[in-house]
């Protein structure tokens, strides 16, 4: 057998475990979807070891063997990358109802409205919510390895030049408050996208109200 061949089947095993259903789990009800709360960690297991296997295939002597361990290496990587994100995530989601968290699989968004952080055309964070921000900063502390970036977003009201330079301070303040509150500034970058991202349609006061925010991005550096 092929060494290209051994490794395809054990992706595949890997593969074929990871879509077993948890005996454990209880079936849906009629009309809804079924969730894996551990499907992240299953994830990363599954891209941590196919990684693992691909890399051990490599090796000079009895390469399938060091494709196994590779890929058992690298399925134990891959799931605790998975696992911190999916407890990270839980944690961010219980500090302040109108902050949205998304885990993105290898990444976690978490989206602020600047509506909610700012008055109008202000880059001055409300005091109230200084106490949140402080929150997640003590969140990112007790997961340390990541980096963090922080990015302004505007609508497409007033000038782009204008949109710019305030979704930049807007991004700055926000990141003030991290560093304030410990996070090392060597984790932290901070930045503004002006009007160039949306998320929705400028042409409606909601569409214009989702695009209106800050996002703080975290990705992992195990």
């Amino acid at each position: 057998m092929s060494i290209k061949v051994s490794v395809s089947l054990f992706v595949l095993a890997v593969l074929g475990l990871t879509a077993c259903r948890d005996p454990n789990m209880s079936a849906p009800s009629e009309g809804s979807v079924a969730t894996n709360p551990n499907a992240n960690r299953n994830a990363g297991a599954v891209i941590g070891g196919f990684l693992g296997a691909a890399a051990g295939a490599n090796a000079d002597d009895d390469p399938f063997a060091k494709a196994a361990v590779g890929g058992a290496i690298g399925a134990a990587v891959g799931g605790a990358i998975g696992n911190a994100l999916d407890q990270q995530a839980n944690e961010l989601r219980q500090i302040n109802g109108t902050f949205s968290v998304t885990n993105m699989g290898d990444y976690l968004v978490v989206n602020m409205p600047q509506d909610v952080l700012f008055a109008l055309d202000s880059a001055s964070l409300r005091l109230d919510l200084m106490l949140d921000i402080g929150a997640i900063a003590g969140n990112l502390q007790r997961y340390p390895n990541s980096l963090i970036d922080i990015v302004g977003h505007t609508d497409n009201s007033g000038t782009a030049v204008y949109n710019q330079d305030l979704s930049q301070r807007r991004a700055l303040s926000v990141a003030q408050v991290l560093l304030g509150n410990g996070v090392p500034g060597n984790r932290v970058n901070a930045y503004g996208r002006g009007e160039g991202q949306p998320v929705a349609s400028n042409l409606t006061p909601e569409g214009r109200a989702r695009n209106r925010r800050v996002e703080i991005i975290i990705r992992p550096t195990f």
